[in-house]
């Protein structure tokens, strides 16, 4: 039944906002049911203005560039009056990327339930791009449009380099 799929992935969804930061990933649901649910997640965190766009920042990681759509904010405006920047990121929890930017920047965190892809905010100056997913405060600053699979092998693992260069 697709349906009980479905509402069984939106209660475990809205579960893991509840709980804070969990670091619990998806488990056991069918990739259908998945896409659903993570569709479900991004449409609720994103702002009710949907205003996103590309902004003239290219995101490289290591040496591929990947396609991002850059939140319209005071953040990313204030991320990019800081270009260019390399930042060096560590892996943390098995499902992220986090890296510091060498400065704070205005940030408007809330809690938010982040996909793979999502490249968020924290603390005000680091710069944390997912491969899996967390519920935490973050500053969302954009999302890159790679496959979830392209995202673990861009992102799990040791020595990963980020460059942010104006376009």
């Amino acid at each position: 039944m697709p349906n009980r799929k479905i509402v069984s992935g939106v209660i475990l969804s809205m579960l893991l906002m509840l709980s804070g930061c969990t670091g619990a990933q998806e488990a056991g649901a069918d990739t259908g049911s998945r896409a659903q649910v993570q569709s479900a997640a991004r449409q609720e965190s994103e702002p009710v203005s949907g205003a996103k766009k590309e902004q003239a920042m290219k995101l490289t990681i290591d040496n591929t560039a990947v396609p991002v759509t850059w939140e319209q904010n005071a953040s990313t405006a204030a991320l990019q009056k800081l270009l260019p920047l390399t930042i060096e990121l560590s892996p943390y929890g098995g499902f992220e990327q986090v890296g510091s930017i060498g400065q704070s920047i205005v940030s408007a965190d809330k809690q938010t339930t982040t996909q793979y892809g999502d490249i968020v905010l924290y603390a005000g100056n680091k710069l944390v791009i997912f491969y899996g997913s967390n519920s935490w405060a973050y500053t969302r600053l954009g999302h890159i449009e790679l496959s979830q699979q392209e995202m673990t092998a861009l992102l799990n693992r040791d020595g990963v380099t980020v460059k942010l260069e104006a376009e």
